[in-house]
């Protein structure tokens, strides 16, 4: 049976509501303060807690904060509503937002969701314990501690309602994410419908997500429907999203809040279901900042945010990813070729600027090259001439550490933590030398030297 704590400072009040959930199933905890509300989270974790804003004895957004941290479900109930506490309320992570008088309908569908949910939880991580034995989570592929991380992260949020933002560099996995939540919420049987917002042409962008009627412009010859309807009941990924019009960000966080739309040409609004996730490569306070993106809808879709390692952060992950873009390369194909070692070291010591999407490019032209084995000249040239990427400097109590494969020579190992230094030293030579403890002339001579040996390759 599923769980409730309900936190409501009225008695009366309480007593309707424990008497509304426990009709739905749940076995219901009351609490009448903060306090009491934390030592009923301390006895047991309920599946959601509802609860009021205003509070005797503190203020219940803190609780709200703390419940969230803590990977629990939390409905806002509160009879003193505003903008500002809605916004922070999903902002911290509450997966819904309610006002007094109670809408009982609205009430029974999100605890109607929160058994599902719970349901779901259970699925993905029985699913998430099997797949990460073989580096995968839904459509992405990796086992680094980095990775690990993103998938605890969709793990979390995926089985909620709530909007989520993906930001990272070009080429990190945005949309591969954003399918991967969909593929492990309540909404994987409906559809998935991606839009790259800076490729959609700016006169058509307003129909393209929208919709338009027949004759509401010249060249609208029938009736179209746009994206939010064609992702009804399912998600809509709106990648790039600063890259959209800022006069039409105004519509979309009308969309959002209202859950209707209104077609161009038309008059009469549209109902819409659908979960919103966004991307972007851009930092998106700086957005803000450039008036690249509305602060208020920056408000809205930053409920839940995931950023994205780039592949240079995800150690290990490149021979896992390498060999999983060969096996399909080989399945589509029904061929048996096989990576030669010394091109998975030399892949591994790049620092892959275009990220996963171009180490997948790699793969493919890698493949097109070799008759039966993928040896180092059949990589781009831009990978066999660069200088070994350093390994991952990592904090450590007393400074750094650097980490390096055992059999390594001598002068690979001086050359790692020559160039690993340097880097860590923002490019200052004079601070670099007096770390390694040699002198400024040595230091240039080095680096001299392994820029010519980079060159002769």
């Amino acid at each position: 049976m599923a769980s409730a704590l309900l936190v409501e400072d009225d008695a009366s009040s309480l007593s309707i509501l424990r008497e509304l959930v426990e009709n739905e199933g749940f076995r219901v905890t009351g609490a009448m303060s903060a306090a009491a509300a934390r030592a009923a989270l301390a006895q047991e974790k309920p599946d959601v807690m509802l609860t009021d804003l205003l509070l005797p004895d503190g203020s219940g957004m803190d609780l709200v904060k703390e419940a969230v941290a803590n990977n629990l479900q939390v409905v806002v109930i509160t009879g003193h509503a505003s903008v500002e506490s809605a916004v922070e309320a999903l902002r911290v992570g509450a997966a819904d937002y309610l006002t007094k008088p109670l809408d009982i309908g609205r009430l029974k569908v999100i605890l109607a969701n929160v058994v599902r949910t719970r349901a779901l939880r259970e699925e993905i991580g029985n699913l998430r314990h099997e797949l990460r034995k073989l580096g995968r989570f839904g459509p992405l592929v990796g086992v680094s501690e980095a990775t690990g991380k993103v998938y605890d992260l969709i793990q979390r949020v995926a089985p909620t309602e709530a909007t989520v933002l993906v930001v990272g560099e070009s080429g990190t996995g945005k949309e591969m994410v954003a399918q991967a939540i969909h593929q492990l919420s309540r909404r994987r049987t409906g559809p998935f419908v991606p839009v790259n917002c800076g490729a959609m042409a700016p006169t058509l962008i307003e129909s393209t997500l929208f919709g338009h009627e027949k004759g509401s412009f010249t060249g609208a010859e029938r009736q179209h429907r746009g994206v939010f309807e064609q992702a009804a009941g399912g998600t809509l990924f709106l990648d790039e999203i600063t890259e959209m019009p800022i006069e039409l960000q105004a519509r979309l966080l009308r969309v959002l809040e209202s859950g209707e739309l209104v077609r161009v040409g038309a008059e009469k609004p549209i109902e819409v279901d659908v979960r919103l996730l966004a991307a972007t490569n851009r930092d998106p306070q700086q957005a803000v900042a450039d008036g690249k993106l509305r602060d208020d809808l920056w408000y809205r879709i930053n409920v839940f945010m995931i950023n994205l390692p780039s592949l240079r952060e995800r150690s290990g992950d490149v021979e896992v990813l390498a060999r999983h873009f060969l096996q399909t390369l080989n399945e589509e194909a029904g061929t048996d070729k096989r990576w030669s070692e010394r091109a998975l070291e030399r892949m591994a010591g790049y620092s892959w600027p275009g990220n996963v999407r171009e180490l997948k490019n790699a793969v493919q032209r890698a493949y097109i090259l070799a008759e039966h084995e993928l040896t180092e000249d059949c990589l781009p040239t831009a990978i066999t001439q660069a200088i070994p990427r350093p390994p991952t400097l990592e904090p450590t109590p007393d400074g750094t550490a650097l980490q390096v494969r055992v059999g390594s020579t001598v002068a690979e190992v001086e050359q790692r933590l020559i160039v690993a230094t340097l880097e860590h030293c923002g490019g200052n030579k004079q601070k670099t030398a007096e770390l390694l403890g040699v002198s400024l002339k040595t230091l240039y001579n080095r680096l001299a030297q392994y820029k010519s040996e980079r060159e002769s390759v």
